[in-house]
């Protein structure tokens, strides 16, 4: 298992990390919250240990940005909150779990052995089939047969967000949220901008559409 660990608390970051590779676990540990995001996509983890409160960036923080801009692998928040209304936070933030300190090492394996096996699962679904295309979430790649279709991250996600709901019409309003967030300034003529992008990347021949668009609702994927 790959872990990135994210502790400002010297101490106990360098404990934490070295108990972790006692049980044959490889980390990566960052003292500052702004290299979570770095680290998290530069390399492939199987979990991510943010500490909540970080310099630079608070470890919450970091998890739902990574959550917006589609991370998909485990995240476990570590913090000495432990207020009800912390941990729907944390939660909603896009955190898998929540351990709260001081916590006992036995504890903690046992979580991370538990998110590394959901995660390994997602990754073995992270493959999915839509007509001729390939959509691969891990990479972040999609193919129509052996051709790799360009898409940009926002386009991505808007594919990947209507492919995981196919044949089900998505609204306007829960792709903003999902993709932007409703306080976002996007509107949703940006967001028929960016379906027509899309379109017109997969190349289906004239009339020839995936992406439907739904009148004063939104749009629905169909393989073809």
């Amino acid at each position: 298992m790959r872990v990135l660990l994210a502790e400002d608390d010297k101490r106990l970051g360098k404990l934490i990390k070295y108990m972790l590779e006692q049980n044959q676990i490889t980390v990566e540990w960052v003292q500052r919250g702004e290299e979570i995001v770095e680290y998290a996509n530069y390399e492939e983890y199987d979990v991510l240990v943010l500490d909540w409160m970080m310099p630079g960036e608070s470890g919450v923080s970091a998890c739902k940005r990574l959550r917006e801009e589609g991370y998909q692998r485990a995240i476990l928040i570590l913090t000495a909150k432990d207020a009800v209304e912390d941990r729907v936070t944390g939660l909603d933030a896009g955190a898998d779990d929540y351990l709260v300190k001081p916590f006992e090492f036995a504890e903690l394996l046992a979580r991370l052995r538990a998110l590394g096996r959901r995660s390994n699962q997602k990754i073995q679904q992270d493959v999915v089939q839509v007509g001729e295309f390939t959509l691969n979430r891990t990479a972040k790649v999609l193919k129509k047969k052996d051709q790799v279709i360009q898409l940009s991250p926002r386009e991505f996600q808007i594919f990947d967000l209507l492919a995981q709901n196919i044949g089900i019409v998505v609204p306007r309003d829960i792709i903003l949220d999902r993709i932007w967030g409703l306080e976002s300034e996007v509107s949703s003529n940006n967001i028929d901008s960016y379906v027509k992008l899309i379109r017109k990347k997969l190349e289906l021949g004239e009339g020839k559409t995936m992406i439907h668009t739904i009148r004063g609702v939104g749009y629905k994927l169909e393989a073809e």
